[in-house]
């Protein structure tokens, strides 16, 4: 069986956050989700999902496991999609305060901009995405402050990026596992399809 036709195989990062959406949403995508915990489950997999959660416990536990500098490589090479705290772990700055991150999406990302768990929202605004209006949920998200030449922002609130794609990489401060529209999934599984060929 050639390589096209093997189903994708795409990681989802689960170790904190709704991994399990994701991974739903995946399916819903056509792709096959696959569940990482460790380095060696980075073998095999045509891409990876870094879910929402709170990315200080998320890079404990991959500076624990000796799973960050594995994480990084992976990046640098394969196609990556980061949700919330996953856009953070991506981005090459991270603000408000600072911590260490992957470094692979050139984008200053502020933690924590839109305030406490009370001050999440559901958003309906126009996207780069064909098909319409999208429904963005945001949970104690992240602001995406700048991003670099190389950047292509999809989908904007308040005039600061909430979608950004870098090559491979892709990044949303709001969760679309949350959602019931499959477009930024559908999207990834695309530039992953893309990245295989």
């Amino acid at each position: 069986m050639s390589q096209t036709h093997t189903p994708l195989r795409i990681g989802v990062l689960a170790i904190q956050g709704d991994y399990a959406a994701h991974a739903a949403a995946l399916t819903e995508a056509g792709a096959t989700a696959i569940e990482v915990r460790k380095p060696e489950e980075l073998e095999g997999i045509d891409g990876l999902i870094l879910p929402g959660g709170e990315s200080t416990t998320m890079l404990k536990f991959l500076e624990k496991h000796h799973f960050f500098d594995a994480l990084q490589i992976y990046c640098a090479r394969h196609p990556v999609f980061g949700t919330c705290a996953g856009a953070i772990l991506l981005a090459r700055e991270v603000r408000n305060p600072t911590q260490r991150s992957l470094g692979v999406l050139d984008a200053i990302v502020e933690r924590n901009a839109y305030g406490r768990q009370i001050d999440s929202s559901i958003l309906v605004a126009e996207s780069s995405l064909p098909g319409g209006p999208l429904e963005m949920v945001f949970i104690r998200a992240p602001r995406i402050l700048e991003v670099g030449p190389s950047v292509d922002v999809l989908a904007s609130r308040d005039g600061y990026p909430v979608l950004v794609k870098q090559g491979n990489i892709m990044a949303a401060t709001f969760h679309p596992e949350l959602s019931t529209d499959r477009r930024v999934h559908r999207a990834f599984v695309q530039a992953v399809t893309a990245a295989r060929r």
